[in-house]
């Protein structure tokens, strides 16, 4: 299953697509050494369900989930995260607004004040 990292995915089609989500869903249950019956039992899915799943046959993510719960595999949605980034141009005047020395803000009269102490 570690394929090469450098394959660009936005050539696969559709089913290309389907069918290496299937590929790794069976991998997985396999190399847990678990059937079909043991996983769909515990994903609370039919078995005809995963069979189709592993075919690459339209599920619901719902399903999808569920055995990827049951596989121990989620860490797969880790990609989705989303962060909130800033631009480059935000970054830039954000940095153009951050201090670069410390400056005597005193008025006169509290300089005077501050000297006679």
């Amino acid at each position: 299953m570690n394929e090469n990292s450098d394959v660009n995915l936005n050539s696969f089609s559709d089913n290309a697509l389907i069918k290496r989500l299937a590929d790794f869903v069976k991998w997985h249950r396999l190399n847990q050494n678990k059937t079909q019956e043991q996983v769909a039992k515990e994903a609370g899915i039919s078995r005809s369900t995963l069979s189709l799943m592993e075919k690459g046959d339209t599920v619901s993510i719902v399903c999808l989930i569920q055995v990827l719960r049951v596989l121990d595999v989620l860490y797969v949605f880790d990609v989705f995260k989303t962060q909130e980034q800033i631009s480059p141009l935000a970054y830039i005047k954000l940095k153009k607004k951050q201090r670069k020395r410390a400056s005597n803000t005193l008025k006169s009269s509290d300089q005077k004040n501050e000297l006679e102490w």
